[in-house]
């Protein structure tokens, strides 16, 4: 089982690809999922990435927690058990 991360104030040009991308410098990258909006279809500008280790996703969130990607500092945290509606 990996460790999910919250990714935030993401560039609404960002991809899957290139999320992948940049964490896969950090470990294996099980999942990408780019949250977009239901009625819209456009990017909401965060993202869930799930990591194969819990180390992984801690050396990423420490590493990429505020830096640039298109042209924007990430917001990088565990992801939190989604509350029931």
């Amino acid at each position: 089982m990996g460790a999910r991360l919250f990714v935030g104030n993401l560039s609404l040009d960002t991809t899957p690809e290139s999320l992948r991308e940049t964490f896969a410098h950090f470990g294996e990258v099980t999942d990408v999922h780019v949250i977009v909006d239901r009625y819209s279809g456009r990017p909401r500008g965060f993202a869930f990435v799930t990591m194969a280790s819990s180390d992984q996703a801690v050396s990423a969130m420490q590493k990429l927690n505020g830096s640039m990607l298109d042209g924007r500092p990430m917001r990088v945290n565990e992801a939190e058990a989604a509350r029931r509606r």
